[in-house]
Order: C-alpha cells, then structure tokens, then sequence
C-alpha cells in the first residue's frame, strides 16, 4: 500500500506577525497509523523540501505519544527535510492521499492548481482520499467533472467555525472551513469543540480536528482494506 501524505508550504499566520504551517498530531498520528500497517509513505509539499511545522503544535501540551515518537524517529524527520514537490507527483503511484491541517494549508494548498489537480485525479481514478481538521478546506476549489463544486451535497466534517473562534483566528484566516463547504453546498456535520468526530461519504473521508486525527486515518486505513 502506497500512501501519499500533503503538507503545507505555507508559514505566515495572516498579517499576525506569527509563524504557522501544519500541525504536527495531525502529521504524526497518521503517519504511524499507515506506517505501522505496513504502509509506504511519500511526503509532498508545494514547495518540496522541509514544510514548516506551526510552533504552537510543537507546545508541551499539544504533545501526544504519536508525536514524541516522530520527533524521536530518525527516518520519519529525513522523510519530512525532503518531501517531493507537489508538482511531480502522480496519482497513479499511489492508492489513496491523506491531507494533515494546521493553518497553512488555508493560504496554500487550498489555492494550489497542482493539488486541485491532483485530488480531481484520485477522485476520478475511484480512489479514497482523506482531509482531517483545515484540510477539508482544501476541497473548497476542487471541481466535480460537470464544473459543480465537489462538495456539493456530500457529508463533510472540519475545523468549525467555534473551534477557529476559540483559538482566536477566525477574523485571521481566509475563510471558515465550516462557513465555505456549507456555502458550497455541503452537508456538514460537527460534534462539540475538540470532539473525535469522522465523516465518511462514500470514497471521501474527513476529520473534524487534531482530536480526529487518528480516527481519521484509521478509518481510510479500514475503507483501502475493504477496496483491496
């Protein structure tokens, strides 16, 4: 089984003057979750080489087992210093993609023509794809083949609109995940603040935050099981 696994460029919160980039729970815990399934994972960013890491994930108290365990993991830190350009990768190399959040993806990936292209290409080639937290954010530019939006009447989760309130960015970032897949159509669902909560809607499957995240992979891990 071959996973791919898209990180975010981007490190500039905003006009904030803060740092940002991917959250490092939602990077670690499914890292693992493939990994330790016998998985062969490929990390790509927009840019390529290291993808900025949001500081505040790094905090001792956003640290989980899973993240100890990749900042202590020779091979996964020499993964993440060279991650592939977003640019050469093919769909057809991999069976599924997975979208870890944080905040860069937001400014990046979610405006990124290489990865609209390339979630457009795992969709048409019948492929599950997975976005937990922000990640759902990402989708918001990603077309149906009839030009619809691609969320358009699917179940969805994400980062809520409470969650991006309470951690006090929700006049910072460029649009409210929950806010833009519902204006797109969406049928979003959400449990309350900081809750595991996964959706899945036929081959899309989603996360509503960093809590989710394992959920989140180990539920795309059980829907390629059942594909295989």
């Amino acid at each position: 089984m071959k996973v791919l696994i898209v990180l975010t460029s981007h490190d500039t919160l905003g006009d904030t003057g803060r740092k940002t980039g991917f959250w490092l729970e939602e990077l670690a815990a499914p890292y693992y979750v493939f990994k330790d399934a016998g998985a062969e994972i490929t990390l790509a960013s927009p840019l390529g080489g290291r993808p900025p890491l949001d500081p505040k994930s790094d905090e001792p108290g956003f640290q989980t087992d899973a993240t100890r365990r990749f900042v202590a993991d020779p091979a996964a830190n020499a993964q993440l210093a060279d991650t592939v350009r977003l640019d050469s990768i093919d769909q057809r190399d991999f069976d599924t993609v997975f979208y870890p959040g944080g905040h860069g993806p937001m400014w990046d990936l979610a405006e990124h023509p290489a990865s609209i292209a390339l979630i457009e290409a795992f969709w048409a080639a019948g492929k599950t794809i997975a976005f937990v937290c922000h990640a759902p954010g990402v989708l918001h530019r990603v077309k149906n083949p009839d030009g619809t939006p691609f969320v358009q009447g699917r179940r969805v989760t994400g980062f809520t609109n409470s969650e991006e309130e309470g951690v006090g960015l929700a006049q910072v970032v460029p649009f409210l995940v929950e806010n833009e897949l519902v204006d797109q159509g969406a049928i979003f669902s959400k449990v309350k603040d900081w809750g595991v909560h996964t959706v899945t809607d036929g081959r899309l499957i989603t996360g509503q935050n960093p809590a989710s995240s394992t959920e989140t992979a180990r539920t795309l891990l059980a829907a390629l099981a059942t594909r295989s």
